[in-house]
């Protein structure tokens, strides 16, 4: 997509969008489609943000999906309403998690069935009762996602209101009103089995099991409602097959979508609004009835001049790997290709996860990183030219938890290299052979490998200290000054777009959709 391939004009917009990422072409299509005109101005010479495929390592065809993996909290809504091409893959395995118990390599393996699932667990814990738990533990928050889920499309519900939809005060209290640390360990009493249901309560949330502060909770909440399942699916064609399909469904509703156009500046009455941009030419201003921004509120209120949140950390380590190989496992009951096709965790014991969080408030990277690691051409090898599929090739994912921002500030470079290196190892401690001995190579002879810290995701994608939601993720209901829609801001004609709006967070199209949603409701 060439950069300037929209030009705004001087014509009034009845909306424009700032910012061409996948909540920002939500946004942009369903208003387009309703007959609205719009503009996008985009940064960058590329629509999609954070949702991107790329070719990272050179002169090789393997389109990776870079900075978001992952499908669960895009509605089936928005895709039938925008009528878009794009399609995930459900994994057969849901995760697994090696361990080494009495001196030897076993592990936790959830999926392939419920024979093998019941069979892992007995064989892991010596009985019946973790497996009983577990099933008990996600038959309530399944029924907690259809009831949930759906109210992220509508208008934004009271506390109450949300309460009675779960109708389960069991769970309402658990998920809502106590730390999930307490229900992980009443529920269940194997460290490995407490550690697996931990992580989602962590992806990307610097928290621990018990922080009164319920972050936690919020990021769990969000990690088990997706699609009213809880599944995270593997996007077809890359995670940019989403947002190309949303740009397309976007410009053929009409709308102009400019990239290399920042914004600069947001002034509004209320009623009409003027967008200061810039380009490599020069200054513009684009005018129109609503504006809606698809950044984080540190971003907006820059645009419009008020006073900004505090500040946002992030506090992961991104890594994307092509492999010329999967690597063999000490847990040889195992089949490679099942345990990374779905979720593998390593260092992510129930105490590994609370030592790693106390070191790293100490200001200590951890001692042994906890990561989760995927293998998305197991599922999709689509994004792989057909020569690496011939060969056997196969790229790897890796997310690690519990390194906020603030341990990078001294030495960015250095610190990265130190905590890649650590957690490769932790890695590399439950397989047969190094993992950097299998991966690929690059045209110019180097490992196909890269890491992000939050700090280059600051630098690359504007995402305030790394934090993958914009912000804490809230709750998905009305508070004060939250609005209808979750998306509202002190100016009238204002909308925030962006993950850090309410039911915020993930690739969703949510915010997108409902500040379409509160702009067609204000003009009718």
């Amino acid at each position: 997509m060439p950069a300037h391939e929209g030009k705004p004009g001087h014509r009034t917009y009845d909306a424009v969008i700032v910012g061409g990422g996948h909540n920002g072409l939500v946004a942009a299509a369903y208003l387009a489609r309703a007959g609205r005109s719009v503009l996008v101005l985009e940064r960058l010479d590329h629509t999609g943000g954070a949702a991107v495929s790329t070719r990272p390592f050179a002169g090789v065809d393997a389109r990776l999906s870079r900075y978001s993996y992952l499908v669960s909290l895009l509605p089936k809504k928005i895709v039938r309403d925008l009528g878009l091409d794009f399609r995930v893959r459900t994994r057969n395995v849901s995760s697994y998690t090696p361990v080494e118990r009495d001196g030897r390599p076993t592990g936790l393996l959830v999926g392939g069935g419920e024979r093998r699932t019941r069979e892992a667990f007995a064989r892991l814990t010596g009985g019946e009762r973790e497996y009983q738990a577990w099933q008990r533990f996600y038959g309530m928050t399944g029924e907690v996602a259809k009831r949930v889920f759906p109210t992220l499309v509508e208008p934004l519900p009271s506390r109450e209101e949300l309460r009675r939809r779960v109708d389960d005060e069991e769970a309402w209290r658990t998920l809502f009103e106590e730390p999930i640390g307490l229900a992980i360990e009443e529920r269940f009493a194997d460290d490995l089995v407490r550690g697996v249901v931990l992580t989602d309560a962590l992806i990307g949330t610097f928290a621990d099991a018990h922080d009164p502060s319920l972050r936690q909770n919020r990021c769990f909440l969000y990690h088990v409602i997706g699609g009213g399942t809880g599944d995270w699916d593997v996007p077809v064609g890359g995670m940019g097959a989403l947002t190309d399909a949303l740009a397309a469904a976007a410009r053929a509703a009409g709308t102009v979508i400019a990239t290399g156009h920042e914004a600069e500046r947001i002034d509004t009455d209320g009623r009409t609004a003027e967008v200061t941009y810039r380009t490599a030419d020069g200054e513009g201003v684009a005018v129109a009835r609503h504006v809606l921004v698809n950044a984080s509120p540190q971003a907006l209120a820059a645009l419009t001049g008020d006073t900004p949140p505090a500040p946002a950390e992030g506090a992961q380590l991104k890594v994307n790997m092509l492999l010329k190989r999967l690597p063999r496992l000490r847990d040889s009951s195992v089949d490679p290709r099942e345990a990374f096709s779905g979720t593998f965790h390593i260092a992510e014991g129930y105490d590994q996860l609370a030592t790693a969080h106390a070191q790293a408030v100490a200001g200590e990277l951890p001692a042994a990183p906890p990561a989760e690691i995927y293998c998305h051409s197991l599922t999709d090898p689509t994004i792989l030219g057909p020569a690496l599929v011939e060969q056997g090739y196969q790229t790897l994912t890796l997310f690690g938890l519990h390194t906020p921002a603030r341990l990078f500030e001294g030495d960015n470079a250095a610190v990265r290299e130190e905590l890649l290196k650590s957690t490769l190892a932790q890695l590399d401690a439950h397989l047969t052979e190094s993992i950097v001995g299998c991966l690929a190579t690059d045209a110019d002879g180097r490992p196909c490998i890269e890491a992000k810290t939050p700090l280059d995701l600051e630098r690359d994608l504007r995402l305030p200290g790394g934090n993958i939601f914009h912000r804490e993720l809230a709750w998905p209901y009305a508070q004060e000054n939250t609005g209808r829609w979750g998306v509202e801001t002190p100016h009238a004609n204002v909308l925030l777009c962006g993950a850090g709006a309410v039911r915020g967070g993930g690739v969703s199209g949510v915010p997108g959709h409902n500040a379409a949603m509160a702009v067609l409701q204000a003009d009718a």
